[in-house]
């Protein structure tokens, strides 16, 4: 077996690289694993274990036909990850975002049909859905997305279901609630919060704080998309979530107490533009396949400072 993680250096598809090679994923213990990472800002070889012996990185652009064509042939599966992910950055510029996650999709997509690949495992979010006061979203939801980062996820979530129907590419579509855990970037709520409050630093809290998001920890995330690889079938969507919702206020407290903190350090700032107010995910169907959730959110919180406040020379470079 024969994997391609695009985006493999970034958070989540490093923590996927990550268990793969450590044989958490039954059938794919001896699988050879290709990173194929453009290596921005949001990617880092300190993610990985380089020098594995199962694993090949290539620092490559999703959106080079010529790249793409080089890599793919011999590989059996593509599990896609590489994408702009960051809504603040596509509200002051949604060009990068367009071009990578809708036309380096669409790339990577016509490369894996050239290739002859037989799967690929689209991984977006749930942010395409929109916003919702009340109930949870299933698959059949219309796309009603409300940042240019979501409105690029859900052109890409288009594509991939449409590279299924053309050329009869075994695409499968996953939909994930809001990720936390080791190896985040330091631009997302989590981190950020934890490695300013761990310095003394003041927390930005967008608004009234009462924005809800439903958390799921990254290796919930990644196990239930091994489950789909394995399990899924060709032209579906899956949503993954955690049914664990918290405002932003409440985690901004839970952050703070768990780094020793004092509220002092809140800081109200403007409400992002068009923030949606909540996020809820049905997963009654990625459940069927055998889904649960393990990392209970308490514990997952922290083991995530726990992380930070014992690895500051993962991140404070970054910050200084």
């Amino acid at each position: 077996m024969k994997v391609c993680v695009t985006g493999g250096a970034g958070f989540i598809g490093s923590h996927y690289v990550r268990a793969m090679l450590a044989g958490e994923y039954a059938g794919y213990e001896d699988a050879e694993v290709t990173v194929f990472d453009l290596l921005t800002y949001a990617g880092n070889t300190g993610n990985l274990p380089i020098g594995h012996e199962r694993l090949t990185f290539v620092q490559g652009d999703i959106r080079d036909a010529d790249a793409l064509a080089a890599v793919l042939p011999g590989h059996d599966a593509v599990v896609h990850f590489a994408a702009e992910s960051h809504v603040d950055r596509s509200l002051v510029g949604a060009a990068p975002f367009m071009s990578s996650n809708v036309l380096g999709t669409q790339q990577l997509l016509d490369s894996a049909v050239a290739a002859d690949v037989a799967t690929v495992l689209h991984v977006s979010t749930d942010e395409v859905y929109g916003s919702i006061e009340s109930g949870s979203w299933d698959e059949n939801e219309p796309l009603l997305p409300n940042s240019p980062y979501s409105a690029s996820k859900a052109g890409s979530d288009l594509v991939a279901r449409a590279a299924w129907r053309t050329h009869g590419l075994d695409v499968r579509i996953t939909r994930c609630s809001n990720n936390y855990g080791p190896y985040q970037n330091i631009e997302k709520l989590i981190p950020l919060f934890i490695t300013n409050l761990l310095r003394g630093r003041p927390v930005p809290l967008y608004g009234d704080g009462r924005n809800v998001r439903e958390w799921l920890h990254v290796a919930d995330h990644c196990a239930a998309l091994q489950l789909v690889l394995t399990r899924g079938r060709a032209g579906e969507i899956y949503n993954i979530g955690s049914g664990v919702e918290v405002t932003n206020a409440q985690i901004t407290h839970r952050l703070i107490e768990l780094c020793g903190a004092d509220t002092s350090l809140i800081q109200r700032v403007a409400d992002r533009k068009g923030h949606d107010l909540r996020y809820a995910l049905d997963i009654s169907k990625i459940t069927k396949l055998g889904f649960t959730p393990s990392v209970e959110f308490t514990d997952g919180l922290r083991s995530t400072v726990d992380w930070y406040r014992d690895n500051p020379s993962w991140w404070s470079p970054a910050t200084d």
